[in-house]
């Protein structure tokens, strides 16, 4: 196959990450200098996410048997890279008064975001391996990166231990595929589960088990709240953005663009609609009890996962991805508005994260304006009308009416889960509204709303409420982008 200049100019969002990941380094190797090394990182991203525009112009082009890139790919790999700006700016506030290596955080998550944007591009087991590892062995490094903290190195040898035999019983299932079939594209892969042998079945579904446990679906969900609440607050923040929209991206153009004859099957659909029950019910009864922010969020994440798998069982491809783009771009804006008060709360070189409910006692009193950012963001995530999540359950909703005969049962289940939302979603809010506490609580720098993350926070909640009260600017964008 012959490499052309449209073949460069599709790939120019991955080259360009990748260049920054080299300019990173050698911007470390040269000087030392949190300032320096952010703005490499956060100008060669930048650079990235204006580059998809001219991608835009060559698409759809598969640039090789790995690797396609189309409006699917460009979407996903212009909302990852804006994740991971934002990720990264608020990582500058968090790792201020950082008492050790500083730099190797913004190296990591440039690499992360690189096995992002080779993941969103998949369209071969070969490509969508090496995605995930870089993905995965960057997140590695990050989860333990505030290895002071006794459970920032538990969450990260807990993550390295699970998710390597989370890869291996996905490689195990590829390889089976394989010995199957003898081609490992999505593509034909759909077409040898066609008419589907028993070899192919387990095949397929222990690579969905290895998928499904990098969504922290249920019932292999175990690992998150205990990663989340034990990573620092910006790296919890890409991980349960960034990270998971990769992953749900490509097991959606697996699922319901390369090989939609999977869909086709009875046993397959059973299972995927139990996962999606278990998620929501399970994410959302844990999350109940929860006094830890982050540990709540981990939950919240579960189940909002399970209803974005609703969305894949419509049995329409184009309802589908539609649904599913809508409801990860509103998914995502709202997490990066909930953590980044987190963060903003929080300070690296203190023993832990302001992540209990007792930091955030009558927070309205002092801080009004970080109060009304979490409380839109929680309203969002509980699916309340004006906000954007409103929308997202919408699309959910009517992708359960067109669920066919599994339908009544995964709407059950979304009322079901909404509805014990509430609870924990209006009981954190309550909190904040409390009279004030005289207990140590962490606090937000005073100057928080004029600086960078500050202002990433603000505009997230604003697109949030925007996006609530008129959501046809993002509904035309998805249909320019993904069915031009």
């Amino acid at each position: 196959m012959t490499l052309t200049l449209q073949h460069g100019q599709a790939l120019l969002p991955i080259l360009l990450t990748a260049a920054t990941v080299v300019a990173v380094m050698l911007a470390i190797a040269i000087r030392r200098h949190h300032g320096w090394n952010t703005l490499v990182a956060i100008i060669g991203l930048n650079i990235a996410l204006y580059s998809t525009y001219f991608s835009f112009q060559v698409i759809p082009l598969e640039v090789t048997p790995l690797i396609i890139i189309d409006g699917f790919a460009l979407f996903f790999s212009a909302l990852i890279l804006m994740t991971a700006l934002a990720c990264i700016t608020l990582g500058y506030v968090y790792f201020e008064n950082f008492k050790r290596n500083r730099e190797e955080f913004y190296l990591l998550m440039c690499i992360a975001t690189l096995g992002c944007l080779v993941l969103v591009s998949a369209h071969h087991m070969a490509s969508l391996f090496i995605g995930l590892e870089i993905l995965s062995l960057s997140l590695y490094g990050l989860i333990a990166y505030t290895y002071d903290r006794a459970r920032s190195l538990e969450a990260g040898i807990k993550y390295l231990v699970l998710s390597a035999t989370a890869s291996c019983v996905l490689l195990f299932g590829m390889s089976l595929l394989y010995a199957e079939g003898g081609n490992l594209s999505f593509a034909a892969i759909g077409q040898q589960l066609a008419n589907p042998s028993l070899l192919s079945m387990i095949g397929v579904v222990m690579l969905m088990i290895g998928l499904v446990f990098k969504l922290s679906l249920a019932p292999f969900h175990i690992w998150t709240p205990d990663v989340y609440e034990g990573a620092s607050a910006p790296i919890a923040t890409y991980l349960a953005t960034a990270a998971k929209v990769a992953v749900f991206a490509v097991m959606v153009r697996f699922l319901l663009i390369d090989a939609p004859q999977i869909m086709q099957s009875a046993e397959f659909v059973f299972i995927l609609v139990w996962i999606a029950v278990l998620s929501i019910l399970v994410g959302n009864l844990l999350a109940l009890k929860q006094k830890n922010i982050k540990r709540l969020l981990a939950y919240s994440s579960i189940a909002h996962f399970g209803y974005l798998l609703v969305l894949l069982l419509t049995g329409s491809q184009t309802i589908g991805i539609e649904g599913f783009t809508i409801y990860i771009a509103i998914y995502v804006m709202t997490s990066l508005a909930a953590f980044g008060v987190v963060i903003l709360m929080s300070k690296s070189h203190e023993e832990r994260d302001a992540d209990h409910s007792r930091d955030y006692r009558g927070l309205f009193w002092h801080r009004p304006m970080l109060t009304s950012v979490l409380t839109l963001s929680l309203l969002s995530l509980a699916g309340i009308p004006l906000t954007a999540g409103f929308i997202a359950k919408f699309y959910v909703i009517n992708a359960g009416m067109a669920a066919g005969a599994w339908g009544a049962v995964l709407l059950l289940s979304v009322v079901i889960g909404s509805a014990i939302s509430l609870y924990y979603y209006l009981n954190t809010i309550v909190t904040l509204f409390v009279n004030k506490s005289s207990e140590y609580r962490l606090d937000a720098s005073l100057d928080w709303g004029q600086r960078a993350g500050g202002l990433i926070v603000i505009g997230a909640a604003g697109l949030v409420l925007a996006l609530g009260i008129y959501p046809k600017p993002l509904m035309e964008l998805v249909q320019l982008t993904l069915f031009p």
